[in-house]
C-alpha cells in the first residue's frame, strides 16, 4: 500500500471517520481518435493514463449499437436457459478445445458460475463451432465479437501510440490475432450463502479485455489499492482493462489489473469478456524499445499457448500468468 494512501486509511480506521470513497473509473469518449490530431493526442493521454494509473477504464462512442450489444446479452441469456442437455454437448476438460461449456471450478478460478468459451477472430475459421441453439446465436454474437474486435484494434493503437511504440506496431499480427469470448453466467446470491464471490481474484492473459455486464457485479483493485473498487454498469459503455501480455509488452510501463466478480444479490448476472491478443504461437516479448539500462528487461517472452500450458499446473492456486513470466533480478 503507498505510504499516503496507507496513512489515510488507517487515520480513518482510528478515528472513527468512513474510508474515502472510491475514485470514479475514468470513462473515455472513443470518438476523439477519429476527430483533429489535437482530439486524438488528448484521447491517447488520457487512455494511456488510465490504463498507467488504474489499469482499467470505460469506453463510449464506441461505435457499437446498443442492439448489436443487448443481442449479445440476449443471445448469451437464451444459451444458458438452454436444457443441460443442450449445454452439455459443448461440455469437455479439454482447455484447448475450440469451444468449451463447464459450470464450476476447472480452470481453478471459478467459484459459483457456469460458462461458456469459444474463439472468434478470424470469425469465418471459429464460426462453426458455434451453437446452432439458440437460432440467433450466431448471428448475433458474431456481429457483436467482430465490433469489439474492432474496439480492440482502435485501443490498441492509441496505446501504442502513447508508449511511443507507434500506431501501427504489430498491427498485422493484432488483426489476426487471437479474440477469445467468454460468456459468464452468475446467480443471484443467495442470503443464505455467505460467500458471495462468483469469480475469484485474477488477472487476463492478453492485451486487452473488453467486458460488456447485464448488472454490476465486477470489482477491479486499482494499482494503488488495497481494496476492491466495483465496476458499475453503464448503458451503451464497455469497460476495459489491461490484460497480462500488455504488461509484457510495455515492459511494465503498464500492469495488468486484478479483478473479481462477486454475485448480485438482486439478480442474475451475464457478462461477455472478449479478450484480444497475437495469435496462439505468437510469443510476446518486451518491445526492445521500451528497453535501456534505466528499464532492464522485466519479462521472459510468451505464448497463448505458454499460457494454456500454465493453467493445469497452477489449478486450484492464486498465481498469476504474468507472475511466472518476471525475470528475477541479481
Amino acid at each position: 500500500m503507498p505510504a499516503v494512501a496507507g496513512s489515510l486509511y488507517m487515520a480513518s480506521q482510528h478515528k472513527g471517520v468512513p474510508p474515502l470513497p472510491p475514485r470514479p473509473l475514468p470513462v473515455i469518449n472513443l470518438g476523439r481518435l477519429t476527430m483533429d490530431s489535437a482530439s486524438r493526442a488528448l484521447a491517447v493521454r488520457d487512455i494511456v493514463l488510465a490504463c498507467r494509473e488504474r489499469g482499467c477504464f470505460e469506453v463510449v462512442n464506441h461505435g457499437i449499437s446498443r442492439s448489436c450489444m443487448n443481442g449479445a446479452l440476449e443471445a448469451a441469456s437464451e444459451f444458458f436457459q438452454l436444457s443441460t442437455e443442450r449445454k452439455e454437448e459443448f461440455a469437455s476438460d479439454d482447455i484447448r478445445q475450440p469451444i468449451r461449456y463447464d459450470t464450476s471450478s476447472r480452470d481453478g478460478i471459478s467459484m459459483s458460475r457456469s460458462f461458456l468459451k469459444h474463439y472468434a477472430n478470424p470469425l469465418d475459421d471459429w464460426i462453426k463451432f458455434w451453437p446452432t441453439q439458440p437460432p440467433t446465436y450466431r448471428e448475433k454474437m458474431g456481429e457483436y465479437a467482430v465490433e469489439t474486435q474492432r474496439v480492440s484494434m482502435q485501443l490498441m493503437e492509441a496505446i501504442l501510440q502513447g508508449l511511443g511504440l507507434g500506431p501501427s506496431y504489430l498491427q498485422e499480427k493484432l488483426e489476426g490475432g487471437v479474440q477469445f469470448v467468454a460468456l459468464n453466467n452468475y446467480p443471484q446470491s443467495s442470503a443464505k450463502k455467505a460467500d458471495n464471490i462468483g469469480l475469484a481474484p485474477h488477472s487476463d492473459y492478453g492485451f486487452l479485455t473488453i467486458l460488456l455486464q447485464s448488472s454490476p457485479g465486477l470489482e477491479v483493485m486499482h494499482h494503488e489499492d488495497d481494496d476492491w473498487t466495483p465496476v458499475p454498469a453503464i448503458p451503451g459503455a464497455l469497460h476495459v482493462h489491461v490484460g497480462d501480455h500488455l504488461e509484457v509488452l510495455s515492459n511494465g510501463r503498464l500492469k495488468s489489473l486484478v479483478h473479481r466478480a462477486v454475485l448480485n444479490p438482486n439478480e442474475s448476472r451475464i457478462s461477455i469478456a472478449s479478450i484480444h491478443g497475437l495469435s496462439m504461437d505468437e510469443e510476446v516479448h518486451c518491445a526492445e524499445e521500451l528497453i535501456d539500462e534505466d528499464h532492464p528487461r522485466m519479462y521472459r517472452g510468451s505464448s497463448f499457448q505458454d499460457f494454456l500450458d500454465f493453467l493445469p499446473a497452477n489449478m486450484n492456486k492464486y498465481k498469476r500468468f504474468v507472475e511466472s513470466l518476471r525475470i528475477d533480478k541479481p
